[in-house]
């Protein structure tokens, strides 16, 4: 693997799996071979007699190389709740999640591995997202939904990465909010607040087009 990076939200629905699958078509798009990894993810159905989640299936689709469900989406919970609750019974265990994640390095050029939730989210009852991040050494991307209260969730979220000493390579805008006022403003603020580079501005899409969305994004 020449690179990978973890992605993060400031919030649920903050637009993670669209930033990430538009980032897969970026590097696909550069010639790079790409992999995705959604290590845990709570709303799941059955499909083939197997618990899957409709984001890391895209994932799965969007992938360089053909990956067993498994490999890209280790911990699968029925129910649509914090990661800790689903899966009070089958717990993330972070040795299996890190053990998948080498697994996915030797077959791409970069790995792309979406958290659960927000930054702090709890994936069993002692560890986060953040511990998630830390035990895969990846620098960090943050993903913030612009809408009301976006501000105040990217300074908190950034700050919290980087008390923990985790490298952050940039975020992404992510407009979920059609309705948004001042969503250029917010932006700028927000922009000036980090001390990171803005990755790209992702428009608000009814439906997502992840060609159109990689277009809006430079790393």
């Amino acid at each position: 693997m020449q690179q990978g990076y973890f992605i993060t939200g400031t919030d649920t629905d903050a637009g993670k799996t669209w930033a990430t699958l538009a980032l897969m078509r970026y590097f696909r798009n550069q010639g790079k071979s790409v992999v995705g990894m959604k290590p845990v993810a709570s709303g799941c159905v059955i499909q083939d007699g197997q618990l899957k989640n409709a984001d890391a299936l895209l994932m799965q689709q969007n992938a360089s190389v053909e990956l067993d469900y498994a490999l890209v989406n280790p911990y699968a919970y029925d129910l649509p709740v914090s990661p800790h609750i689903a899966g009070i019974n089958n717990p993330v265990v972070l040795d299996e999640v890190v053990s998948r994640f080498n697994q996915l390095k030797e077959l791409a050029d970069i790995v792309l591995v979406e958290g659960a939730g927000g930054w702090y989210a709890p994936i069993n009852d002692q560890e986060s997202i953040a511990d998630l991040a830390q035990a895969l050494t990846l620098p960090v991307i943050i993903v913030v939904g612009i809408k009301l209260g976006c501000i105040n969730h990217a300074k908190l979220t950034y700050q919290a990465i980087q008390h923990l000493g985790i490298p952050c390579a940039g975020w992404i805008a992510s407009c979920v909010d059609v309705d948004m006022l001042k969503r250029d403003e917010n932006i700028e603020t927000i922009a000036a607040a980090l001390n990171v580079p803005l990755l790209g501005v992702l428009p608000y899409q009814e439906q997502a087009d992840f060609d159109v969305l990689a277009e809006q994004l430079k790393l």
